[in-house]
Order: C-alpha cells, then sequence, then structure tokens
C-alpha cells in the first residue's frame, strides 16, 4: 500500500497529497473530497477502500488518521452546484477546495508538491497522478476515501433530523429503494439533486 508513495518521496517529493471523493452516485447531499498529507513511512492498520471498511471502523480510523496526518482538508460541493455545472466538475472542484484546505493541526497551509488522486486528473498548478482504483492500491488515498466518508456520512446524518422520511441516517443520501420511494410519496427537499431525479420523479 506504500509502494507508490515510496516511488515518489524516493524522487524528493516532500508533501504528497493524496485525494479521494465520496458521494458522487448520490440523489442528495454534498459531493466531497477528502485530500491528505500522510507523513514518511507510516502506515495505519486497517487503512483501506472506505468501502470496504466497516462503519464502526471507519469512524475509529477517522481519528487515528487525524492524529498520525501531517495535514488534512475537506472540499464539498452542494446539489445545487452539482445541478448547474454536473457531477464531474463538481467532484473536480470538491478536489481543488479539499487542496486549498490542506492545514495541519495547528492550522498551517500545506501546499504539496505532488498529487494522487483517485482515478481523476483536475486542472490545477501541481503536478499529479492519477492512481485507478487508487484506493485499493494506495494508502494515503484510502485513508483520504475513510476522511471524507466519515466527514460526509456525519454530515448527511444531521440531515436526516431536518428531513425526516427519508432514512438519510441509513441510506446517506444513495438511491436504496426506501429512498426512492420516499422521493414518489413526498417528493424532493432543498438538498436533492434534481438532475439525478429525472428517471424517479
Amino acid at each position: 500500500m506504500l509502494k507508490i508513495e515510496q516511488e515518489i518521496w524516493n524522487d524528493g517529493y516532500e508533501y504528497i497529497a493524496c485525494i479521494d471523493e465520496v458521494g458522487r452516485g448520490c440523489l442528495a447531499g454534498d459531493v466531497v473530497a477528502c485530500a491528505i498529507v500522510m507523513p514518511k513511512d507510516i502506515l495505519i492498520d486497517g487503512v483501506k477502500d472506505s468501502k470496504k471498511v466497516s462503519p464502526k471502523n471507519r469512524e475509529k480510523l477517522y481519528d487515528i488518521i487525524h492524529e498520525k496526518a501531517i495535514a488534512v482538508g475537506i472540499g464539498s460541493v452542494d446539489n445545487n452546484t452539482i445541478d448547474e455545472i454536473n457531477i464531474r466538475k463538481s467532484t473536480h472542484l470538491a478536489m481543488k477546495k479539499a487542496i486549498e484546505n490542506l492545514r495541519t493541526k495547528e492550522g498551517k497551509k500545506i501546499v504539496p508538491n505532488m498529487l494522487l488522486i483517485d482515478a481523476e486528473k483536475i486542472d490545477i498548478d501541481i503536478e499529479q497522478r492519477s492512481i485507478i482504483k487508487g484506493d485499493a492500491k494506495c494508502h494515503g488515498i484510502a485513508a483520504a476515501s475513510i476522511i471524507a466518508k466519515v466527514y460526509r456520512d456525519r454530515t448527511i446524518v444531521e440531515l436526516s433530523e431536518v428531513y425526516s422520511g427519508y432514512a438519510f441516517e441509513k441510506n446517506k443520501g444513495y438511491g436504496t429503494k426506501e429512498h426512492r420511494e420516499a422521493l414518489k410519496e413526498l417528493g424532493p427537499t432543498p438538498i436533492h439533486r434534481m438532475t439525478f431525479l429525472k428517471n424517479i420523479l
């Protein structure tokens, strides 16, 4: 899991920002990206693609990753912007925001000199590599996927108290059967992505 980063560190790059997003396929809520700079040679046990980690373990790893990381940045783009510019552009925008928001625990801004991005390339003036299935191959991208997932899940669970009836606390905004049926019955909320609902409504 550290092979990719190790080669880049050996080439003299100091700050590698690993980036992943979550919520791309949801019907409701923001798309969220995390950028993370990890120290050299640190491998956190249990860190892998967030989809393969149980919610309970993700919560534990979230705290451990935050503790060990040099810097963490979160970027999110709301449903209205997603409807306006499309999900791919919104995902790239969330990734750029995450890079701009990279901060140490003390609040110091970190500017990376290499980006490792899960299966994407973004328009930014920093050297980057797109890693296909990066969350399964690269420790830093897997760590970013866990941070993004927990951050987004917590946000949408809070919103489930504002918009009841859609089971956001369970489906996290994804288009489950229960969620689709609620949409037909109750209609969309202000956090739904209208461009995603055409086939349902």
